[in-house]
């Protein structure tokens, strides 16, 4: 098992120019991580090789792994066009994946906002198709270079653990597997520790936050607060310190045999930094004691 950290944990010091990505690789070294996971907020790699060869450079220099990349993607387009256009787009981000010497990347299959009425069963189904022709399409191409695609619980519509089977069945290939995200099953009101464990055999990699839970008839009041599908609210915590139940989780993924990234991820109000750092360490603390 290997603790690291999502660059878009730091997003905040990232939008303020107070650190660029190749200090958070130094950051991550510095505070007892061991990998970082990329997500391309707040800089970008696509458009800057030069970056791109640092970012690989530094981080082979401080013992850095680079375990994932994760982008935004949408499958569901109104016109072939318009598919074939992220097909393209995508293919590029891969290509990245591969000059940068990593093998895993994560891509969405839907836009991350849709309006209530595209969280259903029935748009999920009828626009299935598009999600895993394009997740196909993905999958062969980075097959040529060694690299696993993944989808994750992640963005409303496909967040929900069968639903992501349900994409997961249907691609069928060998490279196609889940960033398991044991949070993101609460923005569509599911149970993170039945998320998890329903969805932990198609686990390549697993991304570890924590959230406040209040219900929908307790209005939290001003904050960095969003509602689940169900008008549930939701806000960002750190590892170990929120309303879920991360001891038993914990304690799943370590009897599951799984022995590969944990990927820290940050979303509060607190200082990133500073709430990083207790992230992981609350995360191999509590790895340690279950």
């Amino acid at each position: 098992m290997k603790i690291g950290l999502s660059t878009y944990s730091l997003l905040g010091a990232l939008k303020t120019g107070e650190m660029t990505v190749l200090d958070v690789i130094q950051w991550i070294s510095d505070h007892g991580g061991e990998h970082m996971e990329i997500v391309p907020y707040g800089f970008t790699l696509i458009d800057q090789p030069e970056l791109t060869a640092a970012v690989r450079s530094k981080a082979k220099e401080v013992g850095i792994e680079l375990s994932n990349y994760s982008m935004p993607a949408n499958f569901v387009q109104e016109s072939e066009e318009a598919f074939e256009a992220e097909i393209v787009r995508v293919k590029q981000h891969v290509d990245l994946v591969n000059r940068l010497g990593m093998t895993h990347m994560r891509h969405d299959v839907t836009a991350f906002t849709l309006p209530t009425d595209k969280m259903t069963i029935q748009w999920f189904e009828a626009n299935l198709h598009a999600m895993v022709r394009g997740s196909r399409l993905i999958a062969d191409y980075a097959a040529q270079y060694g690299i696993t695609t993944t989808i994750e619980n992640h963005g409303f519509s496909v967040q929900a653990s069968d639903r992501v089977q349900r994409v997961l069945t249907e691609v069928n290939r060998p490279n196609f597997k889940t960033t398991l995200d044991i949070g993101n099953f609460m923005c569509v009101d599911e149970q993170p520790l039945i998320g998890v464990r329903k969805n932990l055999p198609y686990a390549s990699l697993i991304h570890v936050k924590d959230f406040y839970f209040r219900p929908y008839d307790e209005h939290p009041g001003e904050g960095a607060w969003f509602t689940t599908a169900n008008g549930n609210y939701l806000r960002g915590a750190i590892v170990g310190q929120g309303d879920i139940d991360m001891r038993r989780i914990m304690k799943l993924i370590k009897d599951s045999g799984y022995n590969g990234y944990l990927t820290i991820e940050f979303e509060g109000m607190e200082e990133c930094r500073a709430a990083s750092k207790i992230a992981m360490d609350n995360a191999r603390r509590l790895w340690h004691e279950v």
